[in-house]
């Protein structure tokens, strides 16, 4: 084998990632939950809007902010609807607070840039959450709408934001309150199916003639990097929309065991990170003082395609083919262990199959762990 630089792995071409960044883009836009989403946005929106002319006093003639309040509570879990309608209702009435400040200040510019200052400085308050940005936009619509009349627009548009999230709240609890149990459990899967996918690469690599002529391996370990911050993500996604959602208990869940997964997935990603750049530097980094010995390419492809079947088989197999797979992993690992151990290899040539042996070893102490 040899290890001098022939062609550094060839970046993807700027039009392809654009391409690609865009459709995944537009799929997620259009993927089911958001489909559900916006319709349960626009349902509240009408029921908000049907409702709002039946309001007390002045509110009735503020009908169109009953609608706004019902999209500012569509969130993508009940929990999530319910934080965000209370944090920008106690929003607005704090900027309705200021406006009232300001009007007995009267609206100088030095009063209007005081006070919009002021609001700006509550709105950094950590615990408003969603209502931070409303304060100095209710001020302002007091100010600029209410007119002579700031009495009754601020009366009106407090009560049909209001009317506005308790609907969107209603909606979102009573209409399909989202569960991302789905996304999670197949987000899991994905990465550890990428995550063997990897190790498969690897494995085969040794058996090329070096460099290889399939690199794509070589490229991926930010990507893995980001697949296990999505995952992550995602459970705690669904993990949020447990929260205050009745279909829970229609739908039970071991979310606590989704994050002891994803803590493992981490490890494992974090060692495959390591094991695909010692690899990469050794095939094409010709400063790279160490080396993968010809006598272990067999022993080592054997053990990285064992480990990666171990890692495939969490989503394939039942419990008595990954404890199969689990052994020979082993099997394939101890017998590379034991070709590094042999005398037969020039040990002036230092060698970066320790470092591979060490990872190797603790992603089975991983799956060893998952299995029990």
């Amino acid at each position: 084998m040899t290890t001098t630089k022939q062609d550094t792995p060839a970046q993807e071409p700027l039009p392809r990632r654009v391409w690609r960044l865009t459709s995944a883009s537009v799929t997620r836009a259009l993927a089911a939950p958001r489909l559900q989403l916006a319709a349960k946005a626009g349902l509240a929106a009408g029921i908000a809007f049907l409702i709002a002319p039946l309001m007390p006093g002045a509110a009735a003639h503020y009908p169109y902010y009953a609608p706004l309040g019902a999209l500012v509570a569509m969130y993508e879990n009940v929990a999530g609807s319910m934080r965000q309608g209370l944090q920008t209702l106690v929003g607005l009435a704090a900027g309705i607070g200021l406006a009232f400040v300001l009007i007995s200040l009267g609206a100088t510019p030095l009063s209007v840039g005081v006070v919009m200052a002021f609001g700006v400085l509550l709105a950094g308050l950590p615990r408003l959450g969603a209502g931070r940005d409303w304060i100095p936009t209710a001020a302002l619509l007091v100010l600029l709408v209410g007119g002579r009349n700031p009495d009754d627009f601020s009366f009106g548009y407090l009560l049909q934001m209001g009317v506005g999230v308790a609907v969107g709240v209603a909606v979102n609890l009573l209409v399909f309150p989202p569960l991302h149990f789905n996304a999670a459990a197949l987000s899991l899967a994905e990465l550890r199916l990428a995550l063997a996918r990897q190790l498969s690469d690897m494995g085969a690599a040794m058996h090329e003639k070096w460099p290889p002529e399939h690199e794509a391996w070589s490229q991926r370990s930010e990507e893995l990097a980001r697949s296990a911050r999505s995952v992550r993500a995602a459970v705690q996604k669904a993990d949020a929309s447990r929260e205050a959602n009745p279909r829970r208990r229609f739908h039970p869940r071991d979310v606590d065991l989704d994050y002891r997964n994803v803590r493992d997935l981490e490890r494992v990603t974090f060692h495959i990170q390591d094991m695909t750049e010692v690899l990469a530097d050794v095939i094409w980094n010709k400063d790279m003082p160490f080396t993968i010995p010809l006598p272990y390419s067999e022993p080592l492809a054997k053990a990285l395609a064992a480990v990666g079947e171990v890692l495939r088989s969490a989503e394939e197999d039942d419990a008595g083919r990954q404890a199969e797979l689990i052994t020979a992993a082993h099997a394939a690992v101890g017998s590379l262990e034991r070709r590094i151990a042999s005398d037969d290899v020039d040990a002036d040539a230092p060698s970066a199959a320790e470092s591979i042996l060490l990872s190797l070893h603790r992603i089975l102490r991983v799956a060893r762990v998952d299995g029990q």
